[in-house]
């Protein structure tokens, strides 16, 4: 059997905890693509790693994946509006891209650049096999998507199904 202080350490995932930094050196699939079907569709709220996460997929199709709570007034981004490249915040108007840059500020002048020293928290996130892959630990031990068979028979299929050959 294992003390209580083993048990928080082994069962402690949150960030700057010793297994929550060993599991953001690896890519985590976190979400299926098809619960954003399609761009500027509604975000989903995940919890990964004991982190409260909005995730969204943007105009052009990428997926973002951003801190919940937005840096102003801390509303939560679940209930703001995909719009137009980012994730709008219903309660002020902050718009975040898929990189957590502030791209919009309605309530500054336009001259005003307060925008760009604002950024939201955001991780890397790639799609492979029908699964969004979200890598949250530091970029300079970022290691290769994992190549498993069942995203690389994914990728396979729909390859196979473009192009039938018919005979006869």
């Amino acid at each position: 059997m294992i003390s209580q202080e083993e048990n928080e350490l082994l069962c402690r995932t949150g960030p700057g905890t010793p297994m929550g930094d060993l599991f953001r050196r690896f890519w985590l699939p976190v979400a299926l693509s098809r619960e954003l079907p399609k761009p500027d569709c509604p975000p989903i709220r995940l919890r990964i790693l004991s982190e409260d996460l909005i995730a969204f997929r943007d105009t052009d199709g990428r997926v973002g994946l951003l801190a919940r709570y937005c840096p102003h007034r801390g509303a939560s981004l679940f209930f703001g509006r995909n719009e137009e490249g980012g994730l709008r915040c219903v309660y002020h108007g902050w718009k975040f891209d898929v990189t957590g840059a502030c791209v919009d500020m309605p309530n500054e002048p336009s001259e005003c650049n307060f925008k760009h020293k604002i950024r939201q928290t955001a991780y890397l996130t790639r799609e492979a096999g029908g699964v969004i892959w979200a890598y949250l630990g530091p970029q300079a031990t970022m290691p290769e998507l994992p190549r498993l068979e069942s995203r690389l028979r994914a990728q396979a299929i729909p390859a196979l199904q473009l192009s039938p050959k018919r005979r006869g």
